[in-house]
């Protein structure tokens, strides 16, 4: 695969694509890049054309100062003019963590250049607090990860945050136990993930409610992994009341990083949900 450059917005995003037919956007989440959709490629663009792109602030594109602004609302603009400028609406889009909020809040905001959704345990943490249990869970997630990951990216302990994070997300010493290559790829994106969490809450979770969502009227489908935290059981099931054309699949075997821990499974359901879209 090619490396790409695009300029949008005034800065250089990096991307690559492959194959041919309708187009599939790769939508990474948290502290990643395109190279978290490695199993992805290969196998989507066998029948589609695939293109993984690395969102502002991620590597290899320029990296944000401590400080550095960071809005979820410009990232969807980024991708926007990304799906404009390479001329590939209306698009299927599979945004994985994060990059799944980013993709709901795309297709709000920009119906018309979408075919369809895969959203992989998407962290609407804000609904948390409408949800039975979850306000408890919503408190932990803001003050014990995004909190206390903050501050010790503010102290210039990048490794500390991003430990707390992936810890907290995928369990307990979760960070040492992966490969040096892996942890070397978490680091290349550690001050992205530090001007996420030093952000305000708004602009790192713009408000997206219920009615919201009603307007989402593209096939759509979510995805748990079996061993995911409960808190993305718990949302996905509250979007299953409020998202009009919604499937949903659990990735057994797998915790967060679905497409990397059951990649075989993963890809099946995401390519057996694509190809069943007129």
């Amino acid at each position: 695969m090619n490396m790409k450059i695009i300029e949008l917005n005034g800065i250089k995003l990096h991307y690559v694509e492959q194959g041919k037919g309708e187009p599939v956007i790769l939508v990474h989440g948290s502290i990643s890049d395109y190279r978290t959709w490695n199993f992805q490629i290969d196998h989507f663009s066998k029948r589609y054309h695939v293109i993984a792109y690395s969102r502002r602030y991620h590597y290899p594109n320029e990296q944000p100062k401590i400080g550095s602004e960071f809005s979820a609302t410009i990232q969807v603009e980024d991708l926007h003019n990304l799906i404009i400028e390479l001329g590939i609406s209306p698009a299927h889009i599979i945004g994985h963590s994060y990059g799944a909020y980013i993709s709901m809040l795309y297709a709000i905001k920009y119906p018309d250049h979408l075919r369809s959704l895969v959203l992989c345990d998407p962290p609407l943490i804000p609904w948390l607090d409408s949800i039975p249990g979850g306000s408890s869970i919503s408190s932990f997630f803001m003050k014990e990860i995004r909190e206390r990951s903050g501050r010790a990216f503010e102290r210039g302990n990048a490794e500390q945050g991003v430990r707390i994070f992936i810890d907290a997300i995928s369990g307990d010493g979760a960070f040492d136990h992966l490969s040096t290559t892996r942890q070397s790829n978490l680091m290349d994106n550690s001050l992205s993930m530090g001007a996420e969490f030093l952000a305000s809450v708004q602009d790192h979770f713009p408000t997206i409610t219920c009615e919201d969502v009603r307007t989402i009227c593209i096939p759509t489908i979510v995805l748990n992994g079996e061993w995911s935290l409960s808190m993305f059981h718990m949302i996905t099931d509250k979007l299953q009341e409020c998202l009009p054309i919604m499937k949903r699949a659990t990735i057994p075997n797998s915790s967060h990083n679905m497409h990397i821990t059951n990649a075989n499974f993963f890809n099946e359901i995401v390519m057996n949900f694509l190809d069943s879209i007129n």
